[in-house]
This record gives C-alpha cells, structure tokens and sequence, in this order.
C-alpha cells in the first residue's frame, strides 16, 4: 500500500486533520459514492487542490480514515480498561466503552462499514488487527486461569459480533445506547461463554 505524505509543519498537521474530519462528515453523512473531493474541501474550508496534497484519492483518505478509527477504538478500549486485572471485569468495560465510542464516532463507524464495498483489504486489515490485540488478552487470561480455555481467536471474533451488532442496533440505527436490560443480557451470555466451570 502507497505511504500517504506526512506534514512536515505543524499547519499541514493541522490542514491534513481538518481534511479528514470533513471527509468523516462526509462519507459519514452521504456516503462514499454521493462524497466528492470538493465536497470535503468546501467543508474543511481549503481549496480543492490542497486534499491531493496530502490523499492522492478519495479512496486514500478513507483508507486513512479506517486506521485512525481502529487507532482511535483501541485507545479509547485501553484508557477504559486501565488498571481492571480480571478479565471478565475487562470485558465488562470494554464493552460498554465500545458503545460509547460507537455512540460518538458514529460517522467513523459508518465509514468502517462501508470500506468493505470501496476496498475490502482495508475493511478486513480493522478487523483482524482488532482481532489479534483481542486474541493474545484472551489467551493471556486463558493462562491466568480467570476465563475457560478455548480458541482465543474464535473467542475474539464471536465478541467482537456481539458488540458489532448490538452497536449497530442501537448506536447506529437507533441513535442511542443499549436499554440496561440489554446490556445485562449481553454481559450475561458473555460472563457464562467465559467463565472458567
């Protein structure tokens, strides 16, 4: 894959970030195909000739925009589960992390989905790098004895669904966060697949 440019002054970091916040907007509001290149620039207030600067295409700035939110997702995933040890605990506040991220990222979620029909190695590499880091956590508890053994790779993607879903359910289609109901189902059917006998 082509390495985008990098700013090599903190104004192009800046102008390189407001591009991409209009193109998030963008993709995130209208959709990859009905978003143009003016249409972001007019948005981020720079002139169109400025985008190529720093995304040779419409289809670099959102495979750009796929990393920062995988970026972004494992940072917010890593600050909220700081200092927890047990991993049922872990996945606990990992999970309503994750809904409160999807509730305010719900553009860049929209804009994950949607890689899968502009470039699907960039859609399948957020997946699998969030599946990876979830895998070796899974297996460090599996040796902790705190969870059952397992597959931790067939663990991590059957949780990643779970939450995969239930955001789209509610954060995306319904604008808001899970009922507490649902949320204790969740963490119910995730506690017991977990829980060492």
């Amino acid at each position: 894959m082509t390495e985008l440019p990098k700013p090599s002054t903190a104004r192009g970091e800046a102008t390189r970030s407001r591009l991409l916040e209009a193109a998030e907007a963008e993709f995130g509001e209208r959709g990859f195909s009905r978003s143009s290149v003016s249409s972001i620039t007019r948005r981020a207030g720079v002139g169109q000739g400025t985008f190529y600067l720093y995304f040779p295409s419409k289809e670099d700035a959102l495979r750009e925009l796929v990393r920062h939110m995988g970026r972004e997702l494992r940072h917010a995933l890593s600050v909220a589960t700081r200092g927890t040890h047990h991993r049922l605990e872990i996945e606990r506040r990992g999970f309503e992390a994750f809904i409160g991220f999807s509730l305010t990222h719900s553009n860049l979620y929209r804009v994950v989905m949607e890689s899968q029909f502009v470039d699907e190695t960039i859609y399948r590499e957020y997946y699998q790098t969030l599946a990876d880091a979830y895998a070796r956590g899974l297996a460090s508890a599996q040796g902790r004895g705190e969870i059952r053994p397992g597959d931790p790779e067939t663990q991590a993607w059957a949780l990643m669904g779970i939450a995969h879903f239930l955001g789209l359910r509610y954060t995306i289609w319904d604008r808001s966060k899970p009922p507490e109901e649902v949320m204790r189902s969740a963490f119910d059917m995730i506690f017991h697949g977990l829980e060492t006998a």
